[in-house]
């Protein structure tokens, strides 16, 4: 997959975030750099370290594919990317 816009990625019409779990073949990945990396085209992504059993937590606007790219192209090697099921009940209207 060549270079992600934000226009490609939001023309899909995603109705809601997706959350992830995410396996780096770094053992302490630069949380703050991938933060920057997905948030350059989903400015309300959010990137944390899940505190049992290591791996990155990614809520953001973007398929797993386009999560997968965007890491590997910014020098981070996915070992395994999960999305998890979604917890949307549809209450608030999303």
């Amino acid at each position: 997959m060549g270079t992600i816009h934000a226009a490609h990625l939001f023309a899909r019409n995603l109705e809601s975030s997706m959350e992830f779990r995410i396996r780096l073949a770094a053992q302490t990945p630069d949380v703050a750099a991938i933060n920057d990396v997905l948030q350059s085209v989903d400015a309300t992504a959010y990137v944390d370290i899940d505190p049992v059993d290591h791996s990155l937590r990614v809520t953001a606007w973007l398929e797993g594919e386009d999560i997968t790219s965007l890491l590997t192209n910014s020098g981070h090697c996915v070992r395994e990317i999960r999305q998890l099921p979604s917890i949307c009940c549809g209450g608030c209207g999303g």
